[in-house]
């Protein structure tokens, strides 16, 4: 076995490990389900409704996948329930697949924009500042330079935190007193980086309430400071959502992408929930790419999200 596949053998077993209480979640009751039928039925079918929607797909688009089933059993007459998880797979997948970009390359950026410059946005707790560290960490093993911009000055304790983060990786943190107009710190940062000649930015912003204009203001006003050191910057902006608050993430989703323009997603804490659903649902209904997925504690524990790879690993045998 080459080094090659052994890397993407533990990466598989991290996505599986990270997905096991959703699965475990998720088969318990398919089996109790299906259990004394032969057939895919209403009956089946509305179970397979309830199980979905508890998992935090959300309605919307569980009614999506329930209807592409419906056309499949109505259109091959017969469908096992053995080929529940099989056609689950399939519609999921697909359904992915119309709804978003292509898969993202394994921690890379465009060789065309140096520095590439990542603006980070998500309430607190979701694990903001821990996914700033470990996508250093994913790109500086890639061989990219890579500087961080500690632009949330609201609390001392995100300064500290990615300062923090920057010395385990072994990157520098531009940063500011508290307090310190982030506008500022995220335009030294880029200053910084352009003349250094680094590949890859990453800014932090404060994660105070989604719905609170003044930091919808606060991310518009450093957009614009960035574009004066960098034109056309940021070149993606990356909302952290936490996957174990399930519907309260689609609720976050829904107010970031109304205030200001998202790009991408990260989804974190997903070992440690039975609601990984969300990533498909979040996926689906805001037509926006999820990037990454947290796996786990650890540096190598963020993951590039993959669409057939996930769900391959939830409704797997």
């Amino acid at each position: 076995m080459g080094l090659f596949d052994i890397f993407s053998k533990k990466k598989k077993e991290t996505l599986d490990q990270g997905l096991e209480k959703t699965k475990e979640n998720i088969f318990s009751k398919l089996t109790r389900a299906v259990t004394g039928k032969s057939r895919v039925d209403d009956d089946v079918l509305d179970e397979l409704e309830e199980i979905l929607v508890t998992s935090d797909v959300g309605v919307d688009t569980t009614l999506k996948i329930i209807d592409r089933i419906e056309e499949r059993v109505a259109r091959d007459k017969y469908v096992g329930t053995d080929e529940l998880t099989r056609i689950l797979r399939e519609e999921i997948a697909e359904l992915l697949t119309e709804n978003n970009s292509d898969d993202t390359a394994e921690f890379t950026v465009p060789e065309d924009k140096k520095p590439y410059v990542i603006m980070v946005v998500g309430v607190n707790g979701v694990g903001k500042t821990t996914t700033i560290g470990k996508l250093a960490y994913q790109f500086k093993q890639n061989g990219l330079s890579v500087y961080l911009g500690a632009a949330d000055t609201f609390r001392a304790a995100a300064v500290e935190q990615l300062d923090i983060w920057g010395k385990r990786v072994g990157v520098p943190v531009v940063k500011q007193k508290m307090g310190a107009d982030p506008a500022s710190v995220a335009f030294d940062t880029l200053s910084s980086a352009k003349a250094n000649n680094a590949d890859v930015v990453i800014i932090d912003t404060a994660g105070r309430l989604h719905n609170k204009i003044n930091l919808m203001n606060e991310l518009t006003k450093i957009k614009n400071v960035m574009s004066k050191v960098i034109p056309d910057t940021p070149d993606e902006v990356l909302l952290i959502l936490d996957g174990s608050t399930g519907q309260n993430a689609f609720e976050q989703a829904k107010q970031f992408t109304a205030a200001t323009e998202v790009t991408a997603l990260a989804i974190t804490k997903l070992d440690g929930t039975a609601k990984g659903g969300v990533v498909i649902g979040i996926s689906d209904q805001f037509k926006i790419p999820v990037k990454y997925i947290g796996l786990g504690e650890g540096m190598e524990d963020l993951q590039v999200f993959r669409r057939k790879e996930f769900v391959d690993s939830l409704f797997g045998e």
